[in-house]
């Protein structure tokens, strides 16, 4: 008895993990699937993270008729968020509405309505400008890991493992972002899609000079020959030296552009520093005729200054 008792037991436990293996792999190629539901589907392959129940929010349905929601949708998912594109306008129209609360309670502009505008637009644009800063952000980091991710695949390639193969090992032993981004790859060509593809995928996911670099190499050795190990680490050393490039191009510009940042900066100030130390100078200035004049165009002198010292200062490497 106590021997089938023990027997049991390990039947029950070997039963047991059998179950669970099989549940976390079926989990798996759930979430590999719902990746690729759109080429399932017939339809044309998307990189894009898609609105769950779009079909059914009248907002998702009102959005898809415009041109920025793809923009958008690209946007988001390029900064690694899962915002879709309805939260993200009804995040832009609840902080425009504080803005707009707090200039018609301090007035910090000309008049309770000019401040009201002003602060909701500028409130309006923080979250635009938050998933801009994320992605800005996850794509330096991204490009910042790259040229490891080049070396750990030419170091696989040269130990004899397939490129199918270093991508699986490459997306399991990388930090993100690179992880997730390197797992969508393996997934895709793991799926049935061809190499051109996927890589074109990476590179609309991950809009890097680099990536495309990269991807061009990988199709040209493909259709070609050549050693790919070898190519992957000469680009590697490529990369590392643009990296450095661009990390002195980067440090003699610093002058500039701190110079940029406080020339634009401080007519801002200044105008809010007069609201506050002197109230009646600026409304004053707005009931003369000539004083409008030269509101409107400081404001434009202000941005075409802006526009230029931007361009002056971004040096493309």
């Amino acid at each position: 008895m106590t021997f089938l008792f023990f027997v049991s037991v390990i039947l029950f436990a070997v039963g047991l993990a059998t179950r669970v293996d099989e549940g976390k792999r079926k989990a798996e190629l759930a979430r590999m699937l719902e990746d690729r539901k759109p080429e399932l589907a017939g339809e044309q392959s998307s990189v894009l993270i898609e609105p769950s129940g779009a079909e059914n929010d009248p907002l998702a349905r009102l959005l898809s008729r415009f041109n920025f929601t793809k923009k958008w949708e690209s946007l988001l998912q390029q900064a690694g968020m899962t915002w879709t594109v309805n939260q993200l306008l009804l995040t832009m129209m609840a902080t425009a509405t504080i803005g707009a609360l707090i200039g018609l309670k301090l007035r910090i502009l000309i008049d309770a309505a000019v401040s009201a505008v002003g602060l909701g637009m500028v409130f309006a644009l923080l979250p635009l400008l938050l998933v801009r800063r994320n992605r800005k952000k996850r794509m330096a980091k991204f490009e910042e890991q790259f040229p490891e991710a080049l070396d750990f695949v030419a170091r696989a390639l040269r130990a004899g493992h397939a490129f199918q193969v270093s991508l699986s090992m490459l997306s399991q032993e990388s930090p993100e972002p690179l992880r997730s981004e390197f797992l969508k790859v393996y997934n895709e060509q793991n799926l049935g899609e061809s190499l051109p593809v996927v890589l074109r995928h990476l590179s609309e996911r991950v809009p890097l000079l680099d990536v495309k670099f990269f991807v061009t190499a990988v199709l040209m050795q493909r259709e070609t020959g050549g050693n790919l190990g070898e190519i992957l680490t000469r680009l590697s050393s490529v990369i590392r030296d643009r990296f450095r490039l661009k990390g002195q191009v980067k440090a003699v510009s610093a002058h500039g552009r701190i110079t940029a940042s406080i020339l634009t900066v401080l007519p801002i100030v200044t105008v809010l520093i007069l609201s506050v130390i002197a109230p009646g100078y600026l409304p004053a200035m707005v009931k003369d005729p000539d004083g409008k004049h030269l509101i409107i165009a400081s404001v434009i002198a202000q941005v075409i200054g802006y526009g230029i010292m931007k361009k002056i200062i971004n040096i493309k490497v």
